[in-house]
């Protein structure tokens, strides 16, 4: 398995990252037998990275890794969890911070995880349950500092949802090691220009951002929640379809547009719109790991087969480009 350095945290990750998701559901409404097998073939291929969060089937995807790991007992693992703000909780951030970590390392049975996310989305002002950039620099930091200090965990990271701007400026802070970032066939703007109209959430060159401040990338909803596959069908224990992030304002539209890319499969780039998509998001270079989401321990075996054959060939990403030109002007 290729690894890479992940930005300045010194850190080797694997390529592949073993996304512990509600989208998929393995690890949340999986059979315990399925797990125990795709965790330790995961291992045994070199994944080194697993992320999960509380919020991932209200402990039990935690509670399950947890469970594993224990078990199995392997050595140099990055274990990656995240912490999401109600409202409510505003006022005391710091002390909902800290009970949340402390939840999820009881059920982890770690006395401390590798990177410790913030989940919630961060605007310039705030509002509803996202975090204004003031709330996070000023509060959030502040509370994640304390837990590093505390050696509960080694770096902080952001999930980088919420408006462009406001990532940025965070971004630019340097005070965050980890951001997850959406990047995928459908929204590839982390890294491109976008065209002018084109249907998904503009993330302003955000891999230019994380790149200069030294920010390791995780790659989030590579398949767009499963939309990437092409298919709207979903297997029994994968979440219902997820509401989109970044790309467009319904699954169906996605699932809809990503059936347009078919091409690069009928014209040989890749077996499948799911390979194409994997090996996409492994394509560029800020990307230190990427998460794909998985019900089943084959649904592992083919992603871990699309790592192993590498990012797309320049003409692939051509093609794509090409194809994707065609939703220029189209509804988001």
């Amino acid at each position: 398995m290729e690894t890479r350095v992940f930005g300045r945290s010194g850190m080797r990750l694997s390529l592949l990252g073993f996304g512990c998701g509600a989208v998929g559901g393995l690890m949340v409404r999986g059979d315990a037998a399925d797990q125990e097998r795709t965790v330790a073939r995961a291992l045994a291929a070199g994944v080194n990275y697993f992320d999960t969060a509380v919020q991932y089937g209200n402990g039990e995807s935690e509670k399950n890794l947890g469970r594993l790991l224990r078990k199995l007992k392997p050595a140099d693992l990055a274990v990656g969890t995240k912490v999401r703000l109600q409202s409510a909780d505003f006022g005391r951030i710091a002390a909902a911070v800290t009970q949340s970590l402390d939840g999820s390392l009881s059920r982890l049975r770690r006395d401390h995880v590798d990177i410790f996310h913030l989940h919630n989305a961060v605007t310039e002002n705030g509002g509803g349950e996202a975090l204004s950039v003031r709330q996070v620099l000023d509060e959030v930091v502040p509370a994640f500092a304390q837990l590093r200090a505390a050696g509960k965990t080694r770096f902080l990271g952001l999930t980088a949802v919420g408006e462009t701007a406001a990532l940025q400026q965070v971004i630019d802070t340097r005070v965050f090691d980890s951001a997850q970032v959406v990047y995928n066939m459908l929204n590839p703007s982390a890294a491109e220009v976008l065209p002018p109209n084109y249907p998904a959430q503009d993330y302003g060159l955000l891999f230019e951002h994380t790149k200069a401040a030294g920010v390791g990338v995780v790659g989030i909803r590579v398949l767009a929640g499963g939309a990437l596959s092409g298919s709207a069908a979903r297997h029994p224990i994968a979440s219902p379809p997820p509401e989109p992030i970044g790309s467009s304002f319904s699954y169906a539209a996605d699932v809809a547009r990503a059936s347009r890319l078919a091409p690069l499969v009928a014209e040989g780039f890749a077996a499948s719109l799911t390979e194409a998509a994997t090996r996409f998001a492994l394509s560029h270079p800020a990307m230190g790991t990427i998460l794909v989401g998985i019900a089943t321990p084959q649904q592992f075996e083919d992603a871990l087969a699309a790592v192993q054959k590498g990012p797309l060939p320049p003409a692939a990403l051509q093609r794509l480009a090409t194809l994707r030109q065609e939703f220029i002007g189209e509804a988001r």
